[in-house]
């Protein structure tokens, strides 16, 4: 199910110089934000995780999960070069999930991490909300790589598509609506967070059990369409 040289591909692809800048920004700035805030206000745990839940997890998670999904596959569907790839003996399942391993991998690094030192810098992990933070980020990068993967298999103007998700149904929507933030993979993952964070600075709308369900449901299914899009995508080039 795991192809090498599939992702050595998609790793170079994602990791060029220029989309590693634009994966790079977000959280350097949420570093910046952080060292800022402790200069100003010093260790405070409230404030900590309104830094690490208003930006870090409902802004930067989301959308460097949109650049490492949709990337993982788009643009080598919109080039043509997708071609090479299917015309080689690998099972359409193995590429796409390959391709999911890759995208989880670099949400992960380029969103857990920086969550992670952000919250030692603002409160040195006080209350565990560095560490539950760090999970929730963990835990939406799966969710985030899947759903993010599959649009960019079925469409063309995926990077819109999923930046509009990210910002206006995630950091906009299920911030405000109660009725959104059942279908928001960032309450599912705080839902995963809250049972580590001692408290209740780390809280969400939506149980452990049904948030644990839907993130598995999600990324499975989200997986499998792609791999039947691809499916699809190899016959209508051979026709």
């Amino acid at each position: 199910m795991y192809d090498p040289t599939v992702a050595r591909l998609t790793y170079r692809a994602l990791l060029g110089r220029r989309r590693a800048l634009i994966l790079g920004a977000l959280p350097l700035l949420l570093l910046v934000i952080a060292v800022a805030v402790r200069a100003l206000a010093g260790a405070d745990d409230q404030t900590t995780a309104d830094v690490l839940g208003g930006f870090a997890l409902a802004t930067m998670v989301p959308i460097i999960g949109v650049i490492a999904g949709t990337g993982a596959i788009g643009p080598e569907i919109d080039d043509g070069s997708v071609v090479y790839l299917l015309s080689k003996p690998i099972k359409r399942p193995t590429i796409i999930f390959t391709k999911l391993i890759v995208a989880i991998a670099v949400t992960m690094v380029f969103s857990a991490v920086p969550t992670l030192l952000a919250g030692l810098l603002l409160n040195g992990n006080g209350q565990q909300i560095a560490v539950a933070y760090t999970i929730a980020a963990l835990v939406a990068s799966i969710a985030y790589a899947a759903l993010f993967l599959l649009l960019g298999t079925v469409s063309r103007h995926a990077v819109v598509f999923g930046l509009v998700y990210a910002l206006v149904w995630e950091a906009l929507f299920g911030s405000l609506v109660p009725g959104a933030r059942t279908l928001s993979v960032q309450q599912w993952s705080l839902a995963v967070a809250q049972k580590v964070a001692d408290g209740t600075l780390v809280t969400s709308d939506v149980g452990l059990p049904t948030a644990t369900v839907l993130l598995a449901a999600v990324t499975v299914l989200a997986t499998w369409y792609a791999g039947q899009k691809l499916r699809s995508l190899t016959l209508a080039g051979e026709e």
